[in-house]
């Protein structure tokens, strides 16, 4: 029976094969119909897993923020004839914080088997190295842009922290980072526990979890790394 493989991609730039696992290498050679966000950058992770991979016999499909809900169930149609098809996130888990998640509801709808692959998730890395509550968090994307609905938000999810022990977590588009740092150290109470985890799996990664008037002795340069935010 054919199936849908979701397979991670790297976070940073590094060796593959120490943050991937080697399941992916037979997995992306053998496999000839792929869903991805970017057809070019999904083209160059796999030609730098196999460079023997030969490109352009196989088959892309393009999912991403400008694809119509209508045309996802046609991606599939590999699957119907027999064929695997794997789904490759721009970076980390499919269908976490990514557009997969719809690709993977409709296989299961078609009754399609679902092998996800073991790889990094920046949520969960950053979660387990940040020393914040792990029993009880909450994902949020991004936060609002613009004010007054952002210093509203970081005060709703710092209110969450405190009253019921809930870690919250967040993100921010790379070249945004630092006002964020700013807007969080200006609305938070001087105790409140905040985590920077940045370049998560990378070779300048960083990770520190310290009070608000800690963090304002020295704020980190953040701007358009990959960074993910907790507090708690």
């Amino acid at each position: 029976m054919a199936k849908l493989f979701l397979v991670p991609n790297l976070l940073s730039e590094g060796d593959w094969q120490n943050v991937l696992p080697a399941k992916i290498h037979p997995i992306l050679t053998g496999t000839k119909y792929f869903i991805v966000e970017n057809i070019r950058t999904a083209r160059r992770f796999m030609k730098y897993v196999n460079k023997d991979i030969d490109i352009n016999i196989l088959t892309f499909f393009e999912l991403n923020k400008y694809t119509q809900i209508s045309d996802i169930p046609q991606f599939l149609k590999p699957l119907e004839e027999g064929f695997d098809v794997a789904v490759i996130s721009e970076a980390g888990c499919p269908g976490v914080a990514d557009p997969g998640a719809d690709v993977v509801k409709i296989a299961h709808q078609k009754g399609f088997q679902v092998v996800p692959i073991v790889g990094p998730s920046s949520i969960l890395l950053a979660l387990m190295a940040s020393g914040l509550n792990g029993q009880n968090f909450t994902f949020n994307g991004y936060l609002p842009i613009k004010q007054p609905q952002r210093t509203k938000a970081i005060t709703s999810l710092e209110k969450k922290a405190k009253n019921d022990q809930q870690t919250q977590i967040f993100i921010e588009t790379p070249y945004r980072n630092n006002q964020l740092v700013n807007d969080l150290l200006k609305t938070c109470s001087p105790s409140t526990l905040l985590c920077i985890a940045a370049n998560l799996t990378g070779e300048n990664e960083f990770i520190a979890t310290k009070t608000i008037q800690e963090w304002k002795n020295k704020i980190p340069d953040l701007h358009k790394q990959p960074v993910i935010f907790l507090i708690g």
